[in-house]
């Protein structure tokens, strides 16, 4: 077992399984596993952490430990602490999930979604003047055009509803499509 810097109690051993847990996902979401790791540890803390702390208690190198921590603040899931008497940085996550996963899905747009619909626009340009673009080709991109763009537009209204609805209306899940009379075979069917 891991220990924290500083304690001779070993991590429990839920924590620890989360931490190994959460880094194994992380590396299926295209995160690098230490970082991933470095999250789960902080999300679980009961204190903000130093950086020596972290490298201690995961058995990490200082360095990955210090450029994962950047790569964390980047995407505003942890933030630095400070602590009376204490010169080093101290860090803590964030523990609303609902914050955290707004964080995500906004890094993970403009890393993913921004970039397809700034790439789009000139392709849509170029298409229009391009009389050997084939009509499939030219509806095709117009669909994927409409597609990008609406997600896009769909995450912005997504952000004005607040958390207690949203989960509501995740708890609801197929119910919603139902009421709605929108199943996806129907949905596809509609003139």
């Amino acid at each position: 077992m891991t220990e924290i810097a500083g304690n001779t109690k070993p991590l429990p051993a839920a924590v620890e399984q989360f931490v190994l847990r959460w880094g194994d996902m992380g590396g299926q979401w295209g995160v690098n596993r230490s970082v991933a790791q470095i999250h789960a540890l902080l999300y679980l803390a009961d204190r903000p952490m130093t950086a020596e702390d972290i490298a201690e208690s995961l058995g990490m190198a200082r360095s990955n430990v210090s450029n994962s921590l950047r790569e964390l603040i980047g995407w505003k899931l942890i933030r630095r602490v400070p602590q009376l008497g204490d010169r080093r940085d101290h860090y803590e996550a964030e523990a609303d999930l609902w914050q955290m996963l707004t964080r995500i899905a906004q890094g993970r747009k403009e890393r993913e979604i921004d970039p397809m619909v700034e790439a789009l626009g000139p392709v849509l340009a170029a298409a229009e003047n391009d009389p050997t673009l084939s009509k499939v080709a030219r509806k095709r991109l117009n669909e994927m055009h409409s597609f990008v763009t609406t997600i896009d537009s769909w995450y912005g209204q997504m952000l004005s509803v607040p958390p207690s609805t949203l989960m509501s209306l995740i708890k609801m899940g197929s119910k919603v499509v139902g009421l709605l009379g929108m199943g996806r075979g129907k949905a596809d069917k509609a003139p």
